[in-house]
């Protein structure tokens, strides 16, 4: 099946439609815009963000996690590289604690992690006035004291057996 294509100049519009689909938590749809703004206009970073968003916001039905970290070299900034990569982590580590039953688990626990160290690269080389990655850090680090049973997963220390 071939894709009707938008029109260039209907593509603030379809954005802004991406957004609200995001907003009326319909993920896939803003997706699916995302895709249509991106066949015409493959280097539309506003295009690439609103869909590594709209796949994130998918994270807790599916583990699309690599098909949105396949987006990040298409961003221009290092600065929304690293950012994005934490929220990519960050939300991975959320959908995983929506569908645990305790929440527990080292995976969770790493996503997190994994999270607050790209904020803190992203922290590093923020453009003025733009605390956006420390108030993402912040979360990660209120969403693991709230949550004291994601712990780091204790590695098994065996006794060696003495032979005799």
């Amino acid at each position: 099946m071939e894709f009707k294509r938008l029109n260039k100049d209907a593509i603030p519009g379809a954005l802004a439609k991406a957004e609200r689909y995001r907003l009326l938590h319909e993920p896939w749809q803003s997706e699916s815009i995302c895709h249509d703004v991106l066949q015409i206009d493959p280097e539309n970073e506003a295009a690439v963000i609103m869909l590594i968003l709209a796949l994130t916001d998918q994270f807790d039905q599916s583990g699309r996690v690599e098909e949105a970290k396949a987006l990040l070299p298409r961003l221009h900034e290092d600065y929304d590289r690293a950012y994005y990569s934490g929220l990519i982590s960050e939300r991975r580590a959320y959908g995983l604690l929506q569908q645990s039953r305790h929440g527990s688990g080292p995976t969770i626990y790493d996503w997190l992690h994994e999270a607050m160290a790209w904020y803190e690269q992203a922290e590093a080389i923020r453009p003025p006035h733009n605390d956006d990655a420390l108030l993402r850090w912040n979360t990660c680090a209120r969403l693991l004291l709230r949550n004291p049973q994601i712990k780091k997963a204790e590695v098994e220390q065996r006794e060696p057996i003495l032979s005799e």
